[in-house]
């Protein structure tokens, strides 16, 4: 069952994003990427409060996703991701990004805390980072 609602549209909107955030760090990447962009919509907290759908998700500005700027972000979506993107709107979560709003590529080690966000982990080049189950119930 979907933790989110979506259609074919943005289905293949995450599955954009995801390959052009990740497909360096193969489909474990990819996914963790999309569990972030789906705890985004499901939060409505901290800075993305009213991201209620993928686009909002996706286009968000300021806070969004460095990789809509670049023209491979909008090559037609495959089929590869979008699967991937159908196994985290229906629920599967990978461990660092599990519970995590944030994740960016840093040039050495990850921080212990990011804008006042704590590290859960690093999975090839991305650091990631939760909110407190406080801040941010809805993703826990």
């Amino acid at each position: 069952m979907a933790v989110i609602k979506t259609n074919s549209s943005d289905i293949d909107l995450l599955a954009r994003l995801i390959r052009a955030e990740a497909e360096e760090d193969g489909d474990l990447g990819m996914l963790m990427v999309g569990n972030v962009g789906v705890n985004r919509i499901l939060s409505n907290c901290l800075d993305f409060r009213n991201i209620r759908t993928m686009r909002q998700m996706v286009f968000q500005s300021p806070g969004g996703y460095e990789a809509v700027q670049r023209p491979y972000f909008y090559q037609r979506a495959r089929d590869k991701e979008r699967r991937l993107a159908r196994r985290v709107v229906g629920g599967e979560r990978q461990h660092p990004a599990s519970r995590a709003l944030w994740f960016f590529r840093p040039t050495g080690g990850c921080p212990p805390q990011w804008f006042n966000q704590f590290n859960t982990g690093r999975f090839k080049a991305h650091c990631f980072f939760a909110p407190s189950r406080t801040d941010c119930p809805r993703v826990y």
